[in-house]
């Protein structure tokens, strides 16, 4: 990839020129590239709203979406969003700040779901099911204002096993974040462009780049978290057989109905003998 000032979007101005940030930065943008080819995302001529919350992985999304699209590789309109959702202290003028500074177009909506979250979850529950609800709802709302074709997300490939292994655990189902959803009403996709990416690069990623991060302390001040239950016994697998996430993933896209138990999936019913070879 090019580092001259006059090859790159902005949001790579300054970008560190060691060989492992380059081979960093070359992995994020081919493993985006993959997941957006193999489920389809790209439809030229569309635009698309990418969801900013201050975070790693949505500063990694924004940051290579933009470079694919600054290296023609993605023929779609990249409209940056950030909903502030009014939670106490949220330091509102980073990200607008941040997105004049390198260029980006984009929307800052102002909507106090806070409060409500405060109010309808009980003391010592979780937020964070009825604050997705809230936030998606209104990112949809937003997408349909500006006519985009999708809603962009930043979840990356262990939010995705997480995710597998909290529905595994707790609600007693095989399913995760699929990279590429269709809404209920029809009109909108959701789309997961760094479903191949591991989180440790986008950390890695982000702090190199310096990129203004934001804490998301509703989340983030409970203990407890069925999500984080379960990323501790990820990071011991990981320690004790390195590697060990990635072989889970590849599974993920390796599913063999006939070896599993749901009738829906497989026809065990209907599953025969040949008569030919019957003795």
């Amino acid at each position: 990839m090019l580092d001259h000032p006059d090859e790159i979007h902005p949001l790579f101005y300054g970008a560190p020129r060691t060989i492992a940030f380059k081979k960093l930065r070359k992995r994020i943008v081919r493993q985006t590239r993959e997941a957006m080819d193999q489920y389809g995302m790209i439809e030229p001529g569309t635009k698309w709203l990418v969801c900013l919350s201050g975070g790693k992985d949505s500063y990694t999304l924004l940051a290579v979406l933009h470079e694919l699209k600054w290296r023609g590789l993605l023929p779609v309109e990249l409209l940056a969003c950030n909903l502030d959702q009014g939670q106490p202290g949220f330091p509102a003028t980073i990200l607008p700040e941040f997105l004049d500074k390198m260029g980006v177009p984009h929307r800052i909506e102002y909507k106090d779901t806070y409060s409500i979250v405060m109010d309808k979850i009980p003391q010592g529950r979780t937020f964070c099911a009825l604050c997705s609800r809230l936030r998606r709802g209104n990112l949809y709302r937003i997408a349909r204002e500006e006519g985009c074709s999708a809603v962009v997300l930043g979840h990356h490939r262990d939010d995705m096993l997480e995710t597998f292994f909290m529905n595994l655990f707790h609600g007693g189902r095989l399913a995760t974040m699929p990279p590429k959803l269709l809404n209920e009403e029809g009109d909108l996709f959701v789309y997961r462009p760094l479903a191949h990416v591991a989180e440790e690069d986008c950390e890695r990623f982000t702090a190199a780049m310096n990129y203004p991060i934001i804490p998301c302390d509703l989340c983030g001040s409970q203990d407890g978290l069925q999500r984080q239950q379960v990323k501790a016994i990820l990071d011991g697998w990981e320690r004790n057989s390195p590697g060990r996430r990635q072989i889970m993933f590849r599974a993920l896209s390796n599913a063999q109905p006939s070896h599993l138990l749901d009738p829906t999936l497989f026809d065990f019913a209907g599953l025969m003998r040949d008569p030919e070879n019957l003795t």
